[in-house]
């Protein structure tokens, strides 16, 4: 009797078979490797993302102990531990670069009528980085600093919706100014950052795109002021003024003039100096803007803890690049499969569901659906009802 298709087959349709292929068309290995094709490689690594395996032998038990519930999947190769230690070694990473491109597109246009709580008249998007700590002693090949090894994952963060709208993977020691110079800034949109991307020239580029940015200005900037506005009844706001850079180098990087808010924050208690290209939206709504901010830290947070990027299957540069790459796609798939389904909770809830249920054949949606937690209160109708004398 046909039950249905298995959860982990439903997450797989976040990614057209035939569009996987053109990415893996892209970057062809060097050897044809019929066991183990791309796309079998690809849906075993997100199963050991969605299921939290430990290792190649845990990956190679686990989706053989039912392997008569792949071939809707996809997955047609023979997935043992040899194949996949080969797949991940020669296999280029930038076919899993390619397919998290795709995912986000489409991730993008579910998510499009997502509104920010700040409602601007633009999206708003976050840029930050994060280390991705190695073993040293058997990855030398990531040295950061010192004794430690480490490669950086750079994003563009959606802060609507909390999906990545970009990303790039490089070296630990790679500057974080650098990821600016492969992001294509849009119109009428707002990029907030912190105070490592402080880069003038680069910014630049922002307001030649009429685009918006926020960041925090470093106290060895020279300027002077061309203009100070009343903050009379911005709480918090101590200062907003019109500045003009004085260092040549930082005069050329940006000739016009920016807008310098210096905040104090009740709650934390930290003085803040916020630098935007911004003139018209108020102090108070600059400084949410960067307060904002704090959701792609939420992001590389939630990803490190439910995700596998601790624990690597291979030790080698492309094998690392496999896994993080397959880690950003299966966070994408539940959150495609989140929106298309309409599923109630959240997205960490769903993730839970999925671990231990990948092999359920059970439509996604009941299977959420069932596993719904009460809220409301519990009326049990055959209660005694004690009557005070």
């Amino acid at each position: 009797m046909n039950h249905g298709r298995i959860i982990f087959a439903q997450i797989l349709d976040g990614i057209d078979p035939k569009e996987f292929g053109r990415c893996a068309s892209q970057f062809p290995t060097i050897r044809q490797t019929h066991a183990l094709s791309a796309y079998d490689h690809f849906a075993a690594m997100i199963f050991a993302q969605l299921t939290h395996r430990e290792s190649l032998r845990d990956i190679e038990t686990c989706i053989n102990a039912r392997r008569n519930l792949l071939y809707h999947s996809g997955i047609r190769g023979n997935v043992t531990r040899t194949n996949l230690s080969y797949a991940n070694e020669h296999r280029d990473a930038r076919v899993f670069a390619a397919v998290a491109a795709v995912l986000m597109r489409r991730a993008r246009r579910l998510y499009a009528g997502v509104k920010d709580a700040l409602e601007l008249d633009g999206e708003l998007f976050a840029i930050d980085s994060t280390l991705i700590d190695l073993s040293l002693a058997i990855c030398p090949w990531a040295r950061w600093q010192g004794t430690q090894a480490a490669v950086k994952l750079n994003v563009l963060l959606e802060v609507a919706n909390e999906l990545p709208g970009f990303c790039t993977l490089v070296e630990g020691k790679d500057s974080d100014m650098n990821f600016l110079d492969d992001l294509i800034f849009i119109a009428g949109c707002y990029y907030v950052m912190d105070r490592g991307y402080l880069d003038f020239k680069r910014l630049y580029r922002i307001t030649r795109a009429c685009a918006w940015f926020v960041t925090r200005l470093k106290s060895n900037i020279c300027f002077y002021v061309v203009e100070s506005r009343p903050v009379a009844g911005q709480e918090g706001v101590r200062c907003d003024q019109t500045i003009q850079l004085n260092g040549n180098k930082a005069r050329a990087g940006y000739p016009e003039r920016l807008r310098r808010i210096h905040y104090y924050d009740k709650e934390s208690g930290n003085e803040l100096v916020f630098v935007t290209n911004n003139f018209t939206l108020p102090a108070l709504v600059i400084a949410q803007i960067y307060k904002r901010r704090w959701e792609i830290e939420l992001f590389f947070r939630w990803i490190k803890m439910h995700l596998k990027l601790r624990g690597f299957y291979s030790t080698t540069k492309n094998g690392v690049a496999v896994q993080i790459w397959t880690a950003i796609c299966a966070y994408l798939l539940v959150a495609i499969a989140q929106r298309e389904m309409a599923l109630p909770g959240s997205l960490h809830r769903t993730l839970q569901l999925i671990s231990t249920c990948a092999f359920e054949q059970i439509p996604l949606h009941q299977l959420v659906m069932k596993n719904a937690t009460r809220i409301e209160p519990v009326d049990i109708p055959n209660q005694l009802i004690f009557n005070g004398i």
